[in-house]
């Protein structure tokens, strides 16, 4: 009777288990029929690139067939290049640095805008107004940037211009201890290193972008052409969760994401996401005509892509 029972429980047993493996099977089966498609994207520890940290989370979150790999660097040369060379799909760049690369045959294609606002012209705590910067030295992070621009607007409201200055370019996150060690005497760059300086009492805001260029063009999501050539149905996938994700950076998601991705102390990032916006990522040909006329009268590019050439179409 034993032995029966014994027989018995391992037939069952066994009809379990190939039942079991049948299903798993089944399981992997559709499993892999969602087939994945993975961007690697550069960016530096900037506020600027919040919605692609927001996105890579909420895509992850959600368990989508697209998906993010993220590529730090600490330097915008490094990301260009990267770029430039196909060891990455995209970047969260300095836009003028992309056109610039576009005019010298790099295939590249601005899809969205990394922010609207939120650059601020820190100048050390001694400095009252612009007229103080004659002389000094000011650093930005490229000659090739919006901070660039920025500068010589704020330059020119008292009849100041780049020969008045000594200009320095720095990695952004360099400038913070520069500016506190005296070895520069203002700067212009990505956020939140404006507010490291102000929280840390150490520099103040000279001004803000807003009151310069409103809704300025500065970092841009850049991809290359034939990344999106080749699979442009998931592309566009990962280009609508990007805009999704601006409009879910709130000040609460936003701080949120900085904390996890920025490494800054959280009155710093909280400052410095006062300053900025996300909720409309599109790059309108109004906006990029105003860029388009800034970098040439700004000695930056003499023959700057056209809207058509650079941003990339929706379908």
């Amino acid at each position: 009777m034993k032995r029966k029972i014994e027989i018995t429980f391992i037939t069952v047993l066994l009809i379990a288990m190939i039942i079991g493996g049948q299903l798993t099977s089944a399981k992997m089966s559709r499993e892999s029929e969602k087939t994945l498609v993975t961007y690697t994207i550069g960016y530096l520890p900037i506020t600027h690139a919040l919605p692609l940290f927001e996105e890579k989370e909420l895509l992850e979150l959600e368990n989508s067939e697209i998906r993010i790999e993220l590529q730090k660097f600490n330097s915008w040369p490094d990301l260009t290049d990267a770029l430039h060379a196909g060891k990455i799909d995209g970047a969260s760049e300095l836009i003028e640095l992309a056109m610039s690369a576009k005019t010298k045959g790099v295939d590249l294609k601005a899809v969205a805008l990394g922010h609207r606002d939120g650059n601020v012209i820190v100048v050390s705590s001694q400095m009252d107004n612009v007229e103080d910067l004659k002389g000094k030295n000011f650093a930005i992070p490229s000659t090739q940037s919006s901070h660039y621009i920025l500068l010589q607007e704020e330059l020119e409201k008292v009849g100041l211009n780049l020969n008045d200055i000594q200009i320095t370019q720095l990695a952004p996150s360099e400038m913070p201890s520069s500016l506190a060690s005296g070895a520069i005497d203002g700067y212009c760059v990505a956020e939140p290193f404006g507010a490291q300086a102000v929280t840390q009492g150490y520099g103040k805001i000279l001004t803000q972008s807003e009151n310069l260029w409103s809704d300025s063009i500065c970092c841009g999501l850049i991809f290359r052409k034939d990344v999106i050539e080749k699979n442009p149905e998931a592309f566009e996938k990962l280009l609508d969760g990007y805009m999704r994700s601006g409009e879910n950076l709130d000040q609460k998601e936003a701080l949120k994401i900085a904390e996890q991705y920025l490494g800054q102390d959280k009155k710093t990032l909280e400052t410095s996401l006062e300053w900025i916006k996300y909720d409309d990522l599109e790059i309108t040909e109004e906006a990029y005509s105003e860029l388009y006329t800034k970098v040439i009268e700004d000695g930056i590019m003499e023959n700057p892509p056209t809207y058509e050439e650079f941003v990339y179409q929706r379908k």
